[in-house]
């Protein structure tokens, strides 16, 4: 990435908050920054950094005088006009030289309430908006270098889960396997690990279990959810194996979730709601009896976060278009005794769906 690629975003920006009947936008450390100018801050605190983005002026980023120096080496500051504001002074009052006191301006959901009621106190005329309500979009179409980096970090974590398929489950704790999940992770280029679910046996029936204590057994159903970032760009799979050789209902089940998997990702072209993707994979599953067990949306986008818009739900009518990226991931969960599920991080291409996953979606057996 270059100072141009950010300025070419943030001028981007601008237009879509425009387009959006916006005056502009302010911008706090978080994703939505990191993606829009490149900076992150090495710590995040109550001090006020904020970044202001209107269309056809150059965007202005205001930063603690203590991390000014951080600032302005970072690789979007050349498309910047960096400013510092001293303990002691009021870094509201700063933001609001730049903008419009009666404007109305969307807002980073990872803005600290402090920060709002600040910016409020100070300019009191102005409104604020959630980027996700207001500009959804903003970051969930992917150009080609971003699409790279998300199969860069879905095939390392493709290699995480064929590493782990050679280790032993049984006897062991589901928090040794969560272990040994992150620590593969980062061996593979991840920077960061942000899951590593790990349901055993009736564990895996809660779709966000967190890894415990209870030993696996044979005969146990596992669910491994694991995923992180790699390179800024996020990582998300789950597979669902078993240790030893599967009943009868176990092989359906599993069955059943692959198949709905599959048709969803068949579904995946320009132009189809998402809640359409999420109404494909509920189908299968509805059709073969375990409607009532598919108790979360079907999946979400993933870029410099692992959760981002677009979601895949039900109510959910924006259209897919080329570029963007999301999980396609149907599960089913039988209460006291199992639960499966299978994701893969999809693309959306002008042809139709491209995995970003592609270990095997039939049930590994492990030992």
């Amino acid at each position: 990435m270059t100072h141009e690629d950010y300025e070419r975003r943030m001028a981007r920006a601008g237009r879509a908050a425009a387009d959006a009947g916006l005056t502009g936008l302010i911008v706090t450390p978080g994703p939505d920054l990191t993606w829009l100018c490149g900076y992150r801050p090495t710590a995040i605190t109550e001090r006020l950094t904020a970044l202001v983005i209107e269309p056809g002026r150059r965007s202005r980023l205001l930063v603690p005088v203590l991390e000014y120096p951080d600032a302005e080496r970072s690789v979007g500051a050349r498309a910047l006009e960096v400013s510092g504001w001293t303990d002691g002074a009021d870094p509201y009052a700063a933001v609001a030289k730049w903008v419009d006191p009666q404007g109305r301006y969307g807002l980073s959901d990872s803005t600290w309430a402090m920060h709002l009621l600040g910016l409020q106190r100070s300019l009191p005329g102005s409104a604020y908006a959630a980027l996700t309500e207001v500009l959804p979009m903003l970051r969930a179409v992917k150009d080609a270098h971003e699409v790279a980096r998300l199969a860069a970090a879905g095939a390392a974590a493709d290699a995480t889960y064929e590493d782990i398929l050679r280790r032993p489950f049984g006897g062991r704790r589901e928090s040794e396997v969560a272990a040994d999940l992150a620590r593969l992770l980062v061996e593979h280029g991840h920077s960061q690990v942000d899951f590593t679910i790990v349901g055993s046996g009736p564990n895996g029936a809660n779709p966000h279990h967190e890894a415990g204590e209870r030993v696996i057994e044979d005969g146990d159903m596992v669910v491994l959810d694991f995923g992180g970032l790699k390179d800024g760009y996020g990582s998300d799979t789950t597979r669902t194996v078993h240790v030893g050789q599967p009943g009868a209902e176990e092989r359906k089940v599993h069955d059943v979730v692959r198949e709905a998997q599959q048709a969803a990702f068949e579904a995946v072209r320009p132009g189809v709601a998402c809640q359409d993707i999420d109404r494909v994979a509920r189908k299968v599953i509805k059709a073969a009896g375990y409607g009532e067990y598919f108790i979360h949306r079907t999946g979400h986008g993933i870029g410099v976060t692992t959760h981002e818009p677009p979601y895949v739900v039900e109510g959910e009518h924006l259209t897919l278009v080329p570029g963007m990226c999301f999980s396609i991931e149907p599960g089913i969960y039988l209460p006291g005794r199992f639960g499966v599920r299978i994701e893969d991080i999809v693309t959306c291409t002008e042809s139709g769906g491209r995995r970003l996953n592609e270990t095997g979606r039939e049930m590994a057996i492990v030992r």
